[in-house]
């Protein structure tokens, strides 16, 4: 829990009341039934303590995405993995496009680790392009950290660029962390996984949770993806052997069995995306055309680009 400081994130719900929540970028649809009741069997086995290992849930993921079940770790809620990475790396540096996820900088710095930014350009509607290309060929930093989409732009990464940047790092033994928690949400969705990456680029290392593509925010069940064995047990080391609830390992195994519920949320953001980016011009706000599943808004003046390149947590920019 957080204790003696101010809560960075939104979905705060419990200390004031709240009407509309534009605050989150979780599914529209909320949480697949069979999660629900997935939740609602669990419950009559509190009694009992969850498997250490996920070893259903594991199973299920490694069918869903297609990769071995060695390459697959589960924590609780993607935030937890990224500490764990963060901390359980030797590299001492790491490069981030800025803005990008916060919690990335902060999993950094509280492991002892050295940030550099490469801010997104306003005029390019904060894409990740030949800059951080550039910037990847000739920095010193040892990791790389990406968001596909970008949270807070909502930006997907051009298939080419990403591409090049994994050639880059593989050439140049660069570490490459990649976020993939929104694809499965954005058009394209799972076809622009890197997960066909693993096998060839062990340093690969891949994000992705149910919190926001289920709707199971409040359950915090994230893993990852990833071909280096040995960095895996080490994030699990420093993790407490029970991190995944038993209702949180149910519901994902259960999640994963509707095959239909991501692609009718897919449908319906691409419905309402023309309307929440023209109502935001409504009043006053400069609707990015996004292509990913988040929506963004600059604030009228806003220089996202410099202001996050200088930490501001704050960088001009609104998720809708």
């Amino acid at each position: 829990m957080l204790y003696q400081t101010v809560n960075p994130h939104g979905g705060d719900l419990y200390g004031r009341a709240v009407t509309l929540d534009f605050s989150v970028n979780t599914n529209p649809l909320g949480t697949p039934t069979a999660a629900i009741r997935a939740v609602e069997e669990a419950a009559r086995r509190l009694c009992q303590y969850p498997d250490p290992y996920c070893r259903t849930l594991r199973a299920a993921l490694a069918e869903y995405e297609g990769v071995p079940e060695a390459y697959i770790l589960c924590g609780c809620g993607a935030a937890e993995l990224i500490y764990g990475y963060c901390g359980a790396i030797d590299e001492k540096s790491a490069l981030l496009a800025a803005p990008t996820f916060s919690e990335y900088a902060a999993a950094l710095k509280a492991a002892g680790k050295r940030v550099e930014y490469v801010p997104l350009e306003a005029v390019e509607g904060f894409a990740v392009g030949s800059r951080f290309l550039e910037a990847v060929e000739k920095t010193e930093c040892r990791a790389v950290f990406l968001c596909n989409p970008n949270n807070p732009t909502g930006r997907l990464i051009q298939p080419e660029v990403l591409a090049e940047i994994c050639r880059i790092c593989r050439e140049r033994d660069i570490r490459l962390f990649v976020d993939e928690c929104f694809l499965a949400l954005s058009d394209g969705g799972r076809e622009a996984s890197l997960a066909g990456w693993l096998e060839e680029f062990p340093r690969l290392f891949i994000l992705k949770a149910f919190t926001n593509s289920y709707g199971m925010a409040g359950l915090r069940l994230g893993y990852c993806l990833c071909g280096d064995g040995a960095l895996l047990a080490e994030m699990s080391r420093r993790a407490q052997p029970w991190n995944v609830s038993l209702p949180a390992q149910m519901a994902g195994a259960a999640a994963l069995g509707d095959k239909m519920f991501l692609e009718e949320a897919r449908q319906l953001i691409r419905e309402e995306r023309p309307g929440l980016s023209g109502g935001a011009g409504g009043i006053g706000l400069c609707g990015l055309p996004v292509p990913g599943e988040l929506s963004a808004a600059e604030k009228p003046g806003g220089a996202a680009g410099a202001s996050a390149g200088a930490g501001d947590p704050d960088p001009g920019l609104l998720q809708l």
